[in-house]
């Protein structure tokens, strides 16, 4: 395993509360739950995920970082293809008929707790707009 260094770190930190900003706004204006929004993290300790909606700071992960920005090109994504965003931030709940949801909702999909779940919607919606 490669040791981290102060830069890794010190981009971390930098991108750590901007991400867990965005992150937040995005989940309030999707109604998720904070167990929801947690499992979009990765299941941090509940201790170290109030802390974090709370303050907005500290020097994340690589893989919770990895999962913020799946959620923001998702976010980004819905905000592109709808035109209203009403219809954008309602679609994640929405069931949706495609293979890759069977009748369940994107929300569905994506608190299932792995990375992998967020990449899989990212995708989908990509290839929708052409993208992928």
């Amino acid at each position: 395993m490669k040791p981290q260094t102060h830069e890794s770190l010190s981009a971390r930190r930098d991108l750590s509360g901007p991400g867990l900003t965005a992150f937040f706004n995005i989940c309030e204006k999707w109604g998720l739950t904070s167990e929801e929004a947690r499992v979009l993290l990765g299941r941090p300790a509940r201790s170290t995920f109030y802390r974090w909606r709370r303050t907005r700071t500290g020097a994340l992960t690589n893989d919770v970082l990895e999962r913020i920005s799946y959620v923001l090109g998702i976010y980004r994504s819905l905000h592109i293809h709808f035109g209203a965003p009403v219809q954008a931030d309602g679609w994640i709940k929405r069931a949706n008929a495609a293979p890759l949801f069977a009748g369940s909702s994107a929300r569905d999909r994506m608190i299932g707790g792995q990375v992998a779940d967020l990449y899989v919607v990212r995708q989908y919606l990509d290839a929708q707009r052409g993208w992928g």
